[in-house]
């Protein structure tokens, strides 16, 4: 082939445009203050009870709204404008941190030293302002749903489908540095100079996060008909509408059930983390942080890698690849005592957690109809993030129930990852012959087809495609059909 036929067959780069890189801006934003809160809520958890249950109990009820309240925000998200559900998403998750903020710092005098907790250390819960975090767990659960639905179903409308796992890659990258790289350490010095304030910082960032995304133009409404959306809302009917489109795959329900599977046991285990890792581990608020830079290196190289990946041993293949890791990983924390060994089997675990979400977002986002996008994906998003707070509740209950059973508390913090390890092998055997290549694949090139025959009808009879119409031309789209973690959104 000569260089000239090469350069011929070589296909454009795909444009991100403005748009992205100003919805990317936001997220960053919002996840360095995420990063912070990484660190602050369960080292203040940690401060105010030392029971396991009570400690994953706050981690439940703000994981529950994913299992009670998805469905709802499904329909919300194809019936509003997208991008002001984010802004004022980020608004209220502002207002409920200053809220958490206040209380906490009120309550300073009452609160050991952040350095002072140990696995030795025994306090009187403090429920003011534990009640304080239980009912700003729920609220703060609820706007999340909203904001990671709307922002995960946003970018189909910002970036050509050539370009999704390139912009989920970027995305994810940089979130990773921030969630887990530079805002835990971050989050560890503030902690250090005051407990509250690492909350006013969170809510700072909120903030900031909102003004940006004022910052992206245009309209992010579906394309529906008028009469529809004015309409008294049939809650059930919509979202039956996107829970028949799901069932019915023959990819994404399997994709779904073995994703929430794979999160729930995630979950059993960290589910007390902030205990193990002090008791078992003998670590410091700082050294705490330092794990979760671990997520951030493991994410980073995953995100730039996984394209790569993914086209080299195949779609399939690479998601076999987070079941193996998920296993041996998982073993080993559990018979280790040296955080290091924890840090490099976080690293690899957030590598190919990383890899799984670059592979099935984008696939998703690509198969998937715009206009039930919201809604499909809200379903999907019921099985991958309702099971967590079933995990975390088994997490704390398996903790708290060996400890009244009279084993040992080091036996108690290590069984959790005992069990996952074990379970993960069981899951693996029943996810390898639907997970496979070929069935990714061929899902993949069905959706783009069935999606470019919609952007054709649009055309026709509009003169021009209504999906994602403003966010094209400011993106300086020639005007193809639009498709994120939700990051933490799957794994």
């Amino acid at each position: 082939m000569t260089d000239t036929a090469a350069q011929t067959e070589k296909k454009p780069k795909v444009r991100l445009g403005a748009n992205y890189w100003r919805l990317w801006s936001s997220s960053i934003v919002s996840n360095l203050g995420d990063g912070v809160a990484m660190i602050a809520y369960p080292w203040l958890a940690s401060a105010i009870t030392r029971n396991a249950l009570l400690i994953a109990l706050i981690a439940v009820v703000q994981r529950l709204p994913w299992l009670l309240f998805t469905l709802p925000a499904g329909v919300i998200t194809d019936r509003v404008d997208r991008r002001k559900l984010m802004l004022w998403m980020n608004v209220l998750r502002m207002i409920i941190t200053v809220v958490v903020a206040i209380v906490v710092f009120g309550q300073s005098s009452a609160l050991p030293a952040p350095d002072e907790i140990s696995g030795d250390m025994d306090v009187a819960t403090n429920w003011l302002i534990y009640v304080t975090l239980v009912i700003a767990a729920v609220l703060f659960g609820m706007a999340e749903v909203l904001y990671d639905n709307a922002a995960q179903t946003i970018l189909p409308a910002i970036v050509e489908p050539e370009g999704l796992e390139r912009a989920n890659g970027n995305l994810w990258g940089a979130e990773m540095v921030m969630n887990s790289f530079i805002g835990p350490p971050l989050g560890s010095v503030l902690i250090g100079v005051a407990f509250a304030l690492p909350f006013f910082f969170d809510a700072g960032s909120f903030a900031i996060s909102a003004a940006l995304l004022l910052l992206v133009a245009g309209t992010f409404r579906v394309d529906r008909d008028e009469n529809e959306l004015e309409a008294r809302v049939d809650w059930w009917g919509e979202i039956k509408e996107g829970v028949t489109w799901l069932w019915r795959h023959p990819l994404l329900r399997p994709m779904a059930i073995i994703l929430g599977f794979l999160n729930a046991l995630a979950s059993v285990v960290f589910a007390t983390l902030v205990l193990f890792a002090q008791e078992i581990l003998g670590v410091t608020a700082f050294v705490f942080a330092i794990l979760g830079v671990a997520g951030a290196i493991g994410g980073v190289l995953g995100s730039l890698l996984a394209p790569r990946i993914s086209k080299k041993i195949g779609s399939g293949t690479s998601l076999y690849l987070t079941f193996v890791a998920a296993i041996v990983t998982t073993a080993v924390i559990g018979f280790s005592s040296n955080w290091i060994i924890v840090f490099v089997n976080f690293a690899i675990f957030s590598f190919f957690g990383v890899l799984w979400n670059v592979i099935t977002v984008s696939l998703r986002q690509t198969i998937i109809p715009d206009h039930l996008l919201g809604r499909v994906n809200s379903v999907y998003r019921f099985f991958a993030w309702g099971m967590m707070p079933i995990g975390l509740a088994m997490g704390g209950l398996l903790v708290f129930g060996v400890e009244m059973a009279g084993g040992s508390r080091d036996l108690a913090l290590r069984l959790p990852w005992f069990l996952a390890a074990i379970a993960y092998v069981l899951l693996f055997i029943y996810a390898a012959p639907k997970l496979t290549t070929a069935k990714i694949e061929a899902a993949r090139a069905e959706g783009v087809v069935a999606k470019a025959a919609k952007d054709a009808d649009s055309f026709d009879d509009t003169g021009e495609s209504e999906v994602g119409r403003e966010a094209i031309a400011e993106a300086g789209m020639p005007g193809a059909v639009p498709p994120q973690i939700d990051g933490s959104d799957d794994l």
